[in-house]
C-alpha cells in the first residue's frame, strides 16, 4: 500500500511537471512562430532594401553616366568658350553685331553652365546622403542580425537543454513502468493468493457452518429432550438468561461515579457559597440591619436562606453513598442503584427549596429598584436578573423529573421501559447545558449590576465586597456546571448504553438476576483459587506463528478426529445402556436366586423333619409336598408368564414379574432403580453443560472465522480496487509517454527545419551584405576618384 501510495505522489508529480513543460512548450512554440514571423519580415525588408538599393546603384550609375556627359559637355564648353574668346579677341576691330552676338552666346553658355553646376551639386547631395543612408541601414542590419544570432543560440540552447529534459523524463518514465509492471505482477499474484486463501477460507466456514448446525442440531435435540428444566416459553421465569459479570463496566461506573462526586461537591460547595453571599446582600442592601431594620419580606427571605445547607448538604452526602454503592463487586445499572432514589428525593427538596424563595428573591430585587437611588439602568438589570432566576428554578425543575424518572427502575420494575433510557439521558445532558448557560447569563448581568452600584455615592465598603465574594461564587458555580455538562456529554454512550442485559432478550436486568449472576461471580471466583496454577511462560511470536500456521493446516485432521470422538462417544453411551441393563438383570437374577435357595433349603428341612417321623408317611407326605410344591410352582410360572410386564425407558428395557411372595425384592429393585435414574440424571446434566459449553464455544470459532472472512473479502476488494487503479494509470501514463514522445519529436523536427532555414537565410544576409560592402567601397573609391 506504501509502495503504491509513493507511485502515485510520484506519477502526481510527474504529472505537475509535464503541464509546467508543457506550457513551457507553448511559449516556446509562441516565440519560435514569433521568430519566424520576425524573420519573415526581416527578409521582407532585406529583399525591399536590396531593391531601393539596386535602383540607388542604377540612379547612381545613371546619374554618374550623366555626370561623365556633363563633364565632357563642359570640357567642350570650356574649349568652345576659349575659341570664342580667342576669336573674340582677335575681331574686336568688327561691328557691334557681331560682339553683341557673342555676348549673347555666351550668357547662354554661362547659363548652361550655371545650371549644370548646381545639378552637379545636387546629384552630389543626394549621392552622400544615399551613400549614408545605406551606411545606417547597413549597420542596423548587422545589429539585427547579430542580435538574430544570439536568440538563436538561445533558442538552440534552449531547446537542447528541453530535448535533455525530456529524454530524462522519458526515461525515468520508461524506468517507473517497469518498476509498475513488476509490482502489476506482484499484485496479480498476492491477487491470486488472496484468493485461493479466500476460496480456502469459504470452504472452512462452510464446514464449519455443517459442523456448528448440525451440533447445534445434535444440542437442542439432547435439550429438548433430556432437559425439561429449561423454560423456553416465559424467559423471565429461566433461571439459565443470567448475564455474566462485567468487570470493566463497573470499573468504569466507579470511575464516573467518583468524577461526579467531585464534580457534586464542587457544585454543592458553590451553592452555599451563593446563597450565604445572598443572605449577607440582603442585611445590607438596600438597607443596612446594622443601621436600620430590613423589611419584613427580606427577613423572610433571609430565614429561609439561612437554611440552604439543611437542603445543599444532602446532595453531597446522598451522591457520596451512591458512590460508595458502586464497588467492583456490585452490579451497577438503574434496576439495582437503590441509592439514586434517595439523591432524587434529596434533589427535589433543594427544587422545592428554591421554588420557595422564588417569590422572595423577585420581590427583593423589586425592592432594590424602588429604591431612591437607582437609576434606569439598575432597574433594567433587576429586571434582567428576575427572568434568569425565573429559568434557572425552571432548568432545576426539569432536572428533578428526569433525575426522578431515572430513580422510579429502582424502585418499581418495568417503570421505565429500555428504549425511553436513551431518551431520558440526552434530555438531561441537553438540560445540563441549559443550567450552564443561565448561570453563565446570570453571573454576566450581575457583574454588569455591581459595576453599576459601584458608581452610585452611597455604595459601602461592605457591599462592594460583598458583591466581589458573590460574584466568585457565581464564576465557581458557572465553571462546577460547566464541567458537569461536558463529563455528561461526554460520559452519554456510557449511561446510554446497557451494560448488563439477560442473555438472548432486550429485557432489562431485573434485582433476582443480579444477585444470582452475583451468586456466580463467588462461585467462579471460589473455584478459580481453588484450582489456581502458576501461569505458563509467554510464547515467543515466531513459536506462536508456527503453532497458529500448524493449528490452521490441522483443522480438517481436528474435525475427522471430533467426528470420531463423538461417534466413540455414542458407542460408549450405548454400551453403558446395556451395561446398566444387564447388571439390573444380574441384580435381580440374584435377588431371584437367593430367594430360590433359601425356597429350597426351607423344603429340604421340611422334607427332613417328614422323613425323621415316619418312613411311609414321611415318603408320602414329601412326595405330596413336592407335588404340592411342583404345581405351586408351576402355578406361578403360568401366573408369571401371564402377568409378566416389560417396562422400557430411556436407559434399557426391564422385565417385571410381580408376585404376592415378592414383595421385598420389588422394594429393593426399586430403591435400585431410583439410584440408578439418579447418577443417570446426574451424568445426563453434565453432559448438557459439556454440551452447552461446546456449542458457545463453536459459535465463537464461528463468528471469529466469519469475521476473518469479512476481513479477508474487504481486503480483496480493496486490492482489487488498486490493481484496477495501477493498470489505469499505467495505460494513462503509457498514453501521454507516447503522446509526449510523439510531440517532441515532432517539435524537434520542426526546430530542426527552422534552424536549418534560419542558417540559410544568415548564410544568405551574409552574402548579400559582403556584396553590399564590396559595392559600397567600390562606390566610394570611384567617388574619391571623381
Amino acid at each position: 500500500m506504501a509502495n503504491v501510495t509513493d507511485l502515485q505522489t510520484k506519477y502526481s508529480k510527474l504529472a505537475q511537471e509535464y503541464s509546467k513543460l508543457r506550457a513551457q512548450n507553448q511559449v516556446l512554440k509562441k516565440g519560435v512562430v514569433d521568430e519566424q514571423a520576425n524573420s519573415a519580415s526581416l527578409k521582407e525588408q532585406v529583399k525591399q532594401r536590396d531593391q531601393s538599393l539596386r535602383k540607388q546603384e542604377q540612379e547612381m550609375d545613371s546619374l554618374s553616366f550623366r555626370n561623365q556627359q556633363l563633364a565632357k559637355r563642359v570640357e567642350l564648353l570650356q574649349e568652345e568658350l576659349a575659341a570664342s574668346e580667342a576669336k573674340g579677341k582677335k575681331g574686336k576691330s568688327k561691328g557691334d553685331s557681331p560682339s553683341q552676338h557673342g555676348l549673347q552666346t555666351q550668357s547662354v553658355f554661362n547659363e548652361d553652365l550655371q545650371k549644370k553646376i548646381e545639378e552637379n551639386e545636387r546629384l552630389h547631395i543626394q549621392f552622400y546622403e544615399a551613400d549614408e543612408q545605406h551606411r545606417r541601414q547597413e549597420a542596423e542590419l548587422k545589429a539585427r542580425l547579430e542580435e538574430l544570432e544570439k536568440d538563436s543560440e538561445q533558442h538552440q540552447a534552449v531547446v537542447d537543454g528541453l530535448t535533455t529534459k525530456y529524454m530524462e523524463t522519458i526515461e525515468r518514465l520508461q524506468s517507473d513502468k517497469a518498476r509498475l509492471e513488476v509490482k502489476a505482477q506482484t499484485l496479480e499474484k498476492e491477487t491470486k493468493e488472496c484468493r485461493m486463501r479466500t476460496e480456502e477460507c469459504q470452504q472452512q466456514l462452510r464446514r464449519c457452518q455443517t459442523e456448528l448446525n448440525r451440533q447445534v442440531k445434535q444440542s437442542s435435540s439432547v435439550i429438548q429432550e433430556k432437559v425439561p428444566f429449561n423454560d423456553t416459553k416465559f424467559s423471565d421465569y429461566n433461571s439459565l438468561n443470567v448475564p455474566t459479570h462485567n468487570r470493566r463496566h463497573q470499573l468504569k461506573a466507579r470511575d464516573v461515579a467518583g468524577q461526579a462526586l467531585s464534580f457534586i461537591q464542587d457544585l454543592v460547595a458553590a451553592l452555599l457559597n451563593f446563597h450565604s453571599y445572598t443572605e449577607q446582600r440582603v442585611h445590607i442592601y438596600p438597607l443596612d440591619s446594622s443601621i436600620e431594620p430590613i423589611s419584613p419580606l427580606n427577613q423572610k427571605f433571609s430565614q429561609y436562606l439561612h437554611e440552604n445547607a439543611a437542603y445543599v448538604r444532602p446532595l453531597e452526602d446522598s451522591f457520596l453513598q451512591l458512590h460508595q454503592s458502586i464497588t467492583e463487586d456490585t452490579v451497577t445499572v438503574l434496576e439495582t442503584v437503590v441509592k439514586l432514589k434517595s439523591f432524587a428525593d434529596n434533589f427535589s427538596t433543594y427544587t422545592h427549596f428554591l421554588q420557595k424563595i422564588l417569590p422572595y428573591q423577585l420581590k427583593s430585587l423589586e425592592e432594590e429598584c424602588e429604591a431612591p437611588l437607582c437609576t434606569a439602568a439598575l432597574t433594567a438589570k433587576n429586571q434582567e436578573l428576575q427572568s434568569d432566576m425565573k429559568r434557572l428554578t425552571s432548568v432545576f425543575e426539569k432536572l428533578q423529573s428526569y433525575i426522578n424518572l431515572l430513580a422510579l427502575p429502582s424502585v418499581r420494575q418495568d417503570a421505565l421501559p429500555q428504549s425511553s433510557t436513551s431518551a431520558v439521558f440526552t434530555q438531561l445532558a441537553a438540560c445540563l447545558h441549559s443550567l450552564h448557560d443561565a448561570i453563565k447569563e446570570m453571573s454576566k448581568h450581575y457583574n454588569q449590576k455591581a459595576g453599576l452600584e459601584q458608581e452610585l455615592p452611597t455604595v459601602t465598603q461592605k457591599l462592594s465586597t460583598t458583591s466581589e465574594c458573590l460574584l466568585g461564587s457565581l464564576g465557581s458555580l458557572t465553571s462546577s456546571t460547566g464541567k458537569i455538562a461536558t463529563f455528561f456529554s461526554n460520559n452519554l454512550d456510557f449511561f446510554t448504553s446497557s451494560g448488563y442485559s439477560p442473555r438472548g432478550s432486550t429485557v432489562a436486568l431485573n434485582p433476582l438476576q443480579a444477585e444470582s449472576m452475583l451468586a456466580n461471580k463467588k462461585k467462579a471466583a471460589a473455584y478459580i483459587q481453588v484450582i489456581k496454577k502458576p501461569r505458563p511462560q509467554s510464547v515467543p511470536y515466531r513459536e506462536a506463528l508456527s503453532n497458529r500456521r500448524v493449528l490452521t493446516s490441522s483443522t480438517e485432521s481436528r474435525e475427522g478426529l471430533t467426528q470420531q470422538v463423538q461417534q466413540s462417544q455414542e458407542k460408549i453411551a450405548r454400551l453403558e445402556q446395556e451395561k446398566e441393563h444387564w447388571l439390573l438383570e444380574a441384580q435381580l437374577g440374584k435377588v431371584r436366586l437367593e430367594k430360590e435357595n433359601q425356597r429350597i433349603a426351607d423344603l429340604e428341612a421340611q422334607l427332613a423333619a417328614a422323613l425323621g417321623g415316619s418312613p411311609n408317611s414321611g415318603t408320602a407326605a414329601a412326595a405330596s409336598t413336592l407335588a404340592q410344591s411342583h404345581e405351586e410352582a408351576e402355578t406361578e410360572q403360568k401366573a408369571a408368564g401371564k402377568e409378566a410386564t416389560l417396562c422400557t425407558s430411556l436407559v434399557g428395557m426391564l422385565c417385571t414379574t410381580p408376585t404376592i411372595e415378592h414383595v421385598g425384592d420389588e422394594e429393593s429393585r426399586e430403591q435400585l432403580i431410583k439410584t440408578h435414574y439418579m447418577a443417570r440424571v446426574g451424568e445426563l446434566t453434565t453432559q448438557l453443560q459439556i454440551s452447552d459449553s461446546k456449542a458457545v464455544h463453536f459459535h465463537s470459532e464461528c463468528r471469529a472465522l466469519a469475521k476473518r472472512l469479512a476481513i479477508a473479502e474487504k481486503s480483496r476488494e480493496t486490492l482489487s480496487e488498486e490493481v484496477k487503479v495501477a493498470n489505469q494509470n499505467i495505460t494513462r501514463l503509457q498514453d501521454e509517454l507516447a503522446t509526449t514522445k510523439r510531440s517532441y519529436e515532432d517539435q524537434l523536427s520542426m526546430m530542426s527545419d527552422h534552424l536549418c532555414s534560419m542558417n540559410e537565410t544568415l548564410s544568405k544576409q551574409r552574402e548579400e551584405i559582403d556584396t553590399l560592402k564590396l559595392g559600397s567601397k567600390g562606390n566610394a573609391k570611384k567617388n574619391k576618384g571623381r
